[in-house]
């Protein structure tokens, strides 16, 4: 499972013209989830996310993750093409993609498992078509992968 974590000061998610998630301060998490990731790599990422100290203190510092944040709010969008594989030829291969249904089945999971910390979580709209709008903050952009291959 991949992510692309970007501290956000705002966020909207858009299908078709309408909002679907919409925040303020916090997370855009980008996901994307591979054909041999299962339960236990969506709750390695999550954990790590909402524990990751992204954001600065006092001392200016990033040492507070968005659990140390009031009115924080993590966006997670599905993401496949994080899977997509350029190496040959000119079109991107998406065979390390997961299948539809499983990929629906782990993305509801790690919602879930982000809703557990009790923050605000708001998601995008699995297989749409969407338009995401942000203010990256620094700008902060992580890379993670549950397999640790980056």
């Amino acid at each position: 499972m991949r992510a692309v974590i970007q501290r956000v000061t705002g966020c909207r998610v858009a299908v078709e013209g309408q909002a679907v998630a919409r925040s303020g301060n916090g997370l855009l998490v980008l996901l994307g989830i591979g054909k041999s990731d299962g339960e236990k790599d969506a709750s390695y990422l999550c954990e790590k996310i909402v524990n990751l100290r992204l954001f600065e203190g006092p001392g200016g510092e990033m040492d507070r993750s968005i659990l140390d944040l009031q009115d924080a709010t993590l966006t997670v969008v599905s993401q496949f093409t994080l899977f997509g594989d350029c190496r040959k030829g000119r079109r991107p291969s998406f065979s390390n993609a997961a299948p539809r249904e499983r990929a629906s089945d782990l993305y509801e999971y790690f919602l879930e498992c982000a809703s557990t910390y009790l923050l605000r979580v708001q998601s995008g709209q699995f297989r749409a078509m969407m338009d995401i709008t942000l203010e990256n903050r620094g700008p902060v952009t992580i890379l993670l992968d549950s397999k640790k291959e980056f």
